[in-house]
């Protein structure tokens, strides 16, 4: 029988899960056996790279025991995740979604300089009130383009 080792599963929010592999199993395998019905949303990073190949064995990758994989769950999924005892159990769903909080820490950032800009002309130099400029257009071009999808 092939030997089993330990893989340490680390969440963003610094929780742990231990998954019971053998290295002949494929990422893909472990995907199912570890995240059921969230195969598709889960993704895995091992040494700084993602896990995008699911055929690819376990030893192949070089993990030995203990060996820590990140995990990050993605909340758009492309078919619903079924609730059962591990979606609501899930660690990284409770933890905060700081992506949501940048686009309005941003808008606030943008406007508080723009205030600052027309309070106190004098202290703004050409180059710097040219850079704000730049800094709003090309944001609210990203802005537009990501709501617009």
């Amino acid at each position: 029988a092939e030997p089993t080792m330990v893989l340490r599963l680390k969440f963003l929010n610094d929780t742990e899960r231990l998954a019971r592999v053998r290295p002949g199993d494929t990422v893909g395998a472990m995907k199912r056996a570890y995240f059921p019905g969230q195969e598709q949303q889960v993704r895995l990073i091992y040494q700084g790279q993602l896990l995008r190949d699911d055929s690819q064995s376990l030893a192949s990758l070089h993990l030995t025991h203990n060996s820590v994989l990140h995990c990050h769950i993605s909340q758009h999924s492309p078919a619903p995740a079924p609730a059962g005892p591990h979606a609501s159990a899930d660690p990284v769903h409770a933890a905060l979604n700081v992506g949501s909080l940048m686009l309005p820490l941003f808008v606030l950032m943008l406007a508080v300089l723009w205030y600052f800009q027309l309070q106190y002309r004098h202290v703004f130099t050409a180059t710097a009130t040219t850079f704000l400029a730049g800094l709003t257009l090309l944001f609210s071009f990203m802005a537009f383009t990501m709501y617009r999808r």
